[in-house]
Parts: structure tokens; C-alpha cells; sequence
């Protein structure tokens, strides 16, 4: 498949674990919110729920499923991928030493760049991965 720009991009190994790392993300956080609103439905509305940054269901989940569950797994690993979600979606991008483009940010406390390596990018879909489990436990399927 030809992407069509003259951009420079990343190589597509990079391009595909970017994209799935976007996709299941976006499905992790579909799935806490179901799960928040299986467990609370007298006061909450998905379309008040998917309105929210991510960052701001936090509170949610921990009024429901830790709440419901009393284990903060969710509410931990949640907060870890929501975290690592953000270094993605506020980064910039850059030329490595070798030529090839990647993703990176600024590291707040030393002003050095973190870089998205593809390493970062495996560790967070596997996080997910662990999420989604824990997710589905507590939905009991």
C-alpha cells in the first residue's frame, strides 16, 4: 500500500505498531467505560463518559470497578497506558542517528528527548493486552 504523501515517514514496522497501539487503546478505553457503566448506571452516560480525555475516567473507575472489584489492578495499569498513550499522541517527530524517522518527546524534568522506540511501542500493546484481560475478568466473561 502506498501512503500518499511525500512526508517523510517511520519504516512500516513502525507505522503498523503505531497504528494497533492507537486501535487498541481506543478499544481498552471503549471497554473501561462499558465496564464503568455495567457497574454504575444510575448516574452515568456513555456519552458523557466518551467525552472525557482519558486521564478523567480515572476518578470514574475508581468510584466503580476498584471499587466494585476492591483490586486496583485496573485502575493502575489504566492509568499506566493512559500515561504511555499520552507520550505518543504529544510527541514530535525526528530523524534518528541512522536516517529513519521516529517518535519523540521532551522529557519534562531533564528537557532531553524520549524516544518512542519500537520497543516502547511492543511494551505498550502488551500492557493493553494485560488490561484487556483484567477487564474481561471483571466482566466475568
Amino acid at each position: 500500500m502506498n501512503i500518499p504523501t511525500r512526508q517523510a515517514l517511520p519504516p512500516k514496522s513502525y507505522l503498523i505498531l503505531l497504528g494497533a497501539s492507537l486501535c487498541v487503546f481506543n478499544s481498552n478505553n471503549a471497554f473501561v467505560i462499558e465496564n464503568i457503566l455495567r457497574t454504575d448506571r444510575s448516574t452515568l452516560a456513555w456519552h458523557d463518559l466518551i467525552d472525557l480525555e482519558s486521564g478523567q475516567l480515572k476518578p470514574h473507575v475508581a468510584l466503580t470497578i476498584t471499587k466494585e472489584s476492591g483490586d486496583s489492578a485496573v485502575a493502575d495499569l489504566f492509568n499506566e497506558v493512559v500515561s504511555m498513550r499520552n507520550r505518543i499522541i504529544h510527541s514530535f517527530q525526528i530523524t534518528a542517528e541512522d536516517g529513519t524517522q521516529m517518535l519523540a518527546t521532551k522529557a519534562k524534568k531533564t528537557h532531553e528527548q524520549f524516544r518512542i522506540t519500537e520497543d516502547y511501542l511492543v511494551s505498550f500493546l502488551e500492557k493493553n493486552e494485560r488490561l484487556s484481560s483484567l477487564l474481561h475478568e471483571y466482566r466475568g466473561f
